[in-house]
């Protein structure tokens, strides 16, 4: 058995936006597919639909982000971590650190990580991981991120806020549809060459309004802005409509649809040579 250096992974954040005010929270599970060397090691992301009314803290919970209130002379005997004066090479030295831990975690672990901060999130205990001065100091010299997700522009859909992940923990891809063009492919390369990302996931969601209009006739899509015809048009292209008009459910088809979608800009990332040489 080869052990994984990467895995491609798909994703499908299922919500509901009908009533205003509610926060729609997403759980993953993970299954994993026979693969060979040189194949595919695909992990299959799925989510079930959660309502949450309200994203804030549970109240009494602690702040992360310390106040300017003075410390106690107790409490000046005790190191405060990222508060106390700090050297650009201690941050220098903190950054290497991290991203020496960053490249010894497996496929599966950031996996792990994503799933336990999408339950988090749609718990209503999310941690809102935010960095200290030291820590964000530490990122100006590097970044390394673990997982990089292709997702949509959607508003509703924000990817450090809905896996609960913090400041240079995902290298974020996000445009209308999740679609692979020119850009979007070049910015999964550099994560994969130049970051090494363990993890590149393709996130759709239900209610795409990308995904909606691409299956609209041709002479609607024809008076849109030339550039946003030609990338529904783009989208259309890697759709089943023949497969999709048989699925009468509304839900369904959109649900459909939008997998369809993912599953098209996963086949393209196959086709990548550079990027499946990492996948073992």
């Amino acid at each position: 058995p080869h052990r994984a250096h990467m895995a491609l992974v798909t994703g499908l954040a299922v919500f509901s936006a009908a009533a205003a005010g509610v926060t729609v929270g997403l759980t993953c599970t993970q299954s994993d597919t026979p693969s060979s060397r040189g194949r595919l090691s695909e992990h299959v992301v799925r989510a079930r639909e959660t309502l949450k009314t309200d994203v804030e803290a549970p109240s009494g919970q602690k702040s992360s982000v310390p106040t300017d209130v003075p410390f106690s002379s107790e409490e000046e005997d005790q190191p405060v971590s990222g508060w106390q004066g700090f050297s650009m090479e201690e941050a220098r030295l903190h950054a290497n650190e991290g991203q020496a831990k960053a490249l010894l975690r497996t496929p599966a672990q950031v996996l792990e990580g994503l799933q336990r901060g999408n339950t988090r999130f749609w718990m209503n205990v999310a941690s809102r991981p935010e960095r200290s001065a030291f820590e964000r100091r530490a990122l100006i010299s590097k970044q390394f991120p673990s997982v990089a997700i292709l997702g949509c522009s959607d508003s509703r859909v924000p990817t450090e806020i809905v896996f609960d992940q913090g400041l240079g923990d995902i290298f974020v891809i996000r445009v209308a549809g999740n679609y692979l063009d020119t850009s979007t492919l070049a910015s999964l390369q550099y994560a994969v060459h130049h970051l090494k990302v363990k993890v590149l996931l393709v996130l759709g969601h239900e209610m795409c309004g990308a995904v909606k209009a691409a299956m609209l006739p041709d002479e609607a899509l024809e008076k849109e802005p030339l550039q946003l015809e030609e990338a529904l048009k783009n989208i259309k292209a890697g759709l089943d409509q023949d497969r999709l008009k048989h699925l009468h459910d509304i839900r369904a088809h959109d649900r459909e649809a939008v997998t369809t979608n993912v599953k098209q800009q996963v086949e393209r990332l196959r086709r990548d040579k550079g990027i499946m040489d990492k996948v073992r």
